[in-house]
């Protein structure tokens, strides 16, 4: 009894909320020290619960990291919907999507890190993480087919479109997150983002048609 006692007192824990510690164990880990420490025996240590019980959800270090990938994809999503709801024209909508894309980085570097890290050998197996993706690249590819259509940005296969946008909003979200634009003076990340769709405007607008 009184190491059932003293194993209560060590590791608080409150039954349904396991998936959420671990989760939360693993963000605070890479936070602080970074992917080589993260193993499934030290999130289990930092969220107070056996060696045994992370296997109750996730089947190996793997799948807690598709876990992490899914919530930050859902979140990010759900920031880039809601700054994009606030705009009408199809350009504004593009450079909310761009702009909430890189303060999500910026706000939650952990699962940034995570969700577009090489941590995953069969990415495909992992259908929430890959949903949850889908449906933040989907709210980009949206917005070049809603300029195009507007006669906004160039014609033609609007996938190339949708990847050089994302390739140039990732660059500096991942600059941003790794600390590589800390200098004396530089612009805010929101005013970086702002000033970088307005450039990526030039490339992705519809030539003017001559005649």
């Amino acid at each position: 009894m009184a190491t059932r006692k003293t194993r209560s007192k060590s590791k608080p824990y409150h039954h349904g909320d396991l998936r959420r510690a671990l989760i939360d164990a693993s963000l605070a880990l890479i936070a602080e020290e970074g992917f080589a420490a993260l193993t499934l025996r030290e999130v289990a240590r930092r969220a107070g619960v056996t060696h045994a019980a992370p296997y109750r959800h996730f089947a190996d270090k793997e799948a807690l990291l598709a876990a992490v990938a899914e919530e930050g994809f859902r979140t990010m999503t759900s920031q880039m919907s809601e700054r994009m709801a606030r705009e009408t024209g199809p350009l504004e909508r593009l450079a909310a999507c761009g702009v909430a894309y890189v303060l999500f980085a910026v706000a939650h570097p952990s699962h940034f890190r995570v969700m577009f890290g090489p941590h995953f050998t069969h990415p495909m197996k992992h259908e929430g993480m890959e949903t949850e993706g889908g449906n933040s690249f989907g709210l980009l590819m949206q917005s070049i087919v809603q300029g195009q259509q507007a006669g906004e940005l160039r014609e033609g296969e609007p996938l190339p479109l949708a990847l050089m946008a994302w390739a140039q909003v990732h660059g500096l979200a991942s600059l941003l997150v790794d600390g590589k634009i800390e200098r004396p003076g530089a612009p805010k990340p929101e005013e970086l983002a702002l000033f970088q769709t307005r450039l990526l405007f030039d490339g992705l607008r519809r030539p003017p048609q001559n005649g």
